[in-house]
């Protein structure tokens, strides 16, 4: 026998010894009967079980698989139908919300419009708020557009709110371009432009009565940049409009110029505080801004006096009256009779002491009447805007 043959029949001594014949006994009625259970047939219930198990583990496992797969399908499912749900709710806000939505555009629209006329009156025409300047339209955003495919509804209010905010920064930009030509007008008259903003700011007031219109997604907060542009534009137009830069009388021969001078009565060294101009008795004077007459009477050393105050602390000085064309507490525009000129009080000959004060102050009035062109347009346009806004003491 060879050495294969022995391992085999080793194995196979091995396998029966595990399965020895078996006998039963059973008593019946005082009988006793003998099962016996052959290795053989041991063996092969053995081999059926573990045929069976070596099948039923399997299916066991797919089976398991198969529930877990069955289960994460039904929450992706549930997840699926709340994420329906809840879009079909949102959906149902947005469309409820659409009347809402079209009275605040609209509303919006009309301020943007007023806005642009009050600034820039005809320049730009109406039609250009909605709508980008080259005529084409601005593209909406990504967020927009997700919003517009679910809500039809909403697709040209959301493209004309996309072209309002465009126009409101192009907008913006010219008012900084604006800004700065007023600024520099104010400082070609030696003023600081943002001192002048100051002031004009310390002359506001009222309750505080908080907005409550309500915000398309949060898009109103883009216009705070505008908003606050146009503030500053206007105060920066109204301090341009107070500085008197027009004429005082309408034949301007100067006498008598502003600071250290030899007094006309004594000689002695003497500081004046304005212009001195001389003219015809009675000629018209006139006022060199827009302003509140604060002041009518006599001053000593000055005779009959008319003072005007133009608001930011600028204040000017008209004295030697011969008579009064004005009343305190009077509005006057610039260019406006308010006076005619005499030789009253501390004067030698008929003549207009013109004085320009800030905060108390006296400046040299020259450089006010000397303004150049440009200067001068930048202030009539201001003129133009504001009216008689000016009239403030």
């Amino acid at each position: 026998m060879s050495k294969g043959d022995r391992r085999v029949s080793g194995l196979l001594a091995g396998v029966r010894s595990l399965f020895p014949e078996r006998e039963i006994f059973l008593r019946s009625g005082g009988t006793i009967r003998f099962l016996k259970i052959s290795s053989r047939l041991q063996m092969l219930v053995a081999g059926g079980l573990a045929l069976a198990l070596l099948f039923w583990a399997p299916a066991t496992i797919l089976l398991a698989i198969n529930q877990v797969d069955i289960a994460r399908d039904r929450a992706s499912l549930e997840k699926q139908q709340a994420a329906i749900a809840s879009s079909a709710r949102n959906v149902s806000n947005y469309r409820a919300s659409v009347g809402e939505m079209a009275a605040e555009l609209e509303a919006r629209q009309e301020n943007l419009e007023e806005l642009m006329k009050s600034h820039f009156g005809d320049n730009l025409p109406a039609g250009e708020v909605v709508g980008s300047k080259d005529g084409k339209e601005d593209q909406p955003s990504a967020k927009s557009r997700k919003i517009s495919s679910a809500i039809p509804e909403t697709r040209e209010l959301r493209r004309i709110e996309e072209q309002q905010i465009a126009f409101a920064s192009r907008l913006e930009n010219a008012v900084a371009q604006r800004t700065r030509k007023v600024e520099s007008a104010i400082r070609s008259f030696g003023l600081n432009p943002a001192r002048l903003a100051r002031q004009s700011r310390s002359g506001q007031g009222g309750p505080f009565i908080p907005y409550r219109g309500k915000k398309l997604d949060g898009m109103e907060e883009q216009f705070a940049g505008l908003g606050k542009a146009l503030h500053r534009l206007s105060l920066l137009e109204n301090s341009l409009l107070a500085i008197p830069s027009g004429k005082p009388t309408n034949v301007v021969m100067l006498s008598s110029g502003f600071g250290y001078r030899s007094d006309p009565f004594n000689g002695h060294a003497a500081f004046h505080a304005g212009l001195d101009f001389r003219g015809a008795y009675g000629q018209p004077i006139l006022a060199a801004a827009n302003g509140k007459v604060t002041y009518v009477g006599q001053r000593s050393g000055y005779g009959n006096v008319v003072e005007v105050t133009h608001g930011h602390g600028l204040m000017t000085r008209y004295a030697h009256l011969a008579g009064f064309n004005a009343k305190v507490g009077q509005n006057v525009k610039r260019g406006q009779r308010i006076a005619r000129m005499g030789s009253t009080g501390r004067s030698t000959g008929t003549h207009l002491h013109f004085e320009v004060r800030m905060n108390g102050q006296p400046i040299n009035p020259r450089r006010f009447l000397e303004a150049k062109a440009d200067v001068l347009e930048v202030q009539k346009i201001a003129t133009q805007r504001f009216g008689d806004v000016g009239n403030r003491g």
